[in-house]
């Protein structure tokens, strides 16, 4: 059932973390017309990524938008950005209103079924600065979010990412945790996760 609250929001006492949870953000209806945009609108490419040594396909689709041409490199990934479009401005002055910044960045995936994940990794590029602020906003089938804390083996969280929601990761969260989205065995349709930041 949808809110009628969109700012209802959870908030979790983790340590070393400063991670809040809007399951609403967005009602049903408008989620629905969002994700079908996304889906047909965005220029969704496949990256060749090399772990030791070895390359393969990443496991989902992504593309990248931002600000005055700014790349963004992960995982010996350099990527070049789209210009902001309609679409994703709309979003993104959503997600503005309630966290009070000025996002440069967004990169977008694309989990095209249960088979489509993300390894185990931090946000802590250094382009991104100090303790920075990751708003992540979710479109689609339900996907497991998975946390877990550097060094303190019994500290960690899932979260189920719903359809219209906003994850915000602030604080120290990147520097002291690392965050999946694993795959399942279960049949389930696409996914779009769109993580607003700011590039220094």
């Amino acid at each position: 059932m949808n809110s009628l609250f969109p700012s209802e929001k959870i908030s979790f006492d983790l340590p070393n973390a400063d991670i809040v949870y809007f399951p609403n953000l967005f009602d049903a209806e408008k989620s629905n017309l969002l994700f079908e945009k996304l889906l047909h609108e965005i220029p969704w490419q496949n990256d060749t990524i090399t772990v030791f040594g070895k390359s393969h396909a990443q496991p989902r689709m992504t593309a990248l938008f931002g600000n005055e041409g700014k790349p963004y490199s992960y995982s010996n990934i350099v990527m070049q950005p789209h210009r902001w479009n309609p679409l994703l401005m709309y979003i993104k002055n959503e997600i503005e209103e309630i966290c009070q910044k000025n996002f440069t960045t967004v990169l977008l995936n694309l989990y095209r079924d249960g088979k489509d994940s993300n390894g185990w990794h931090a946000d802590n590029e250094k382009e991104l600065g100090r303790n920075p602020m990751i708003a992540s906003v979710s479109f689609g089938a339900e996907r497991s979010f998975h946390l877990k804390h550097n060094t303190i083996l019994d500290a960690k969280q899932k979260i189920t990412l719903e359809h219209g929601s906003l994850l915000l990761m602030k604080g120290e969260t990147q520097h002291f945790w690392k965050h999946q989205i694993p795959k399942t065995e279960k049949t389930i349709g696409p996914r779009i996760n769109l993580t607003f930041r700011i590039l220094k």
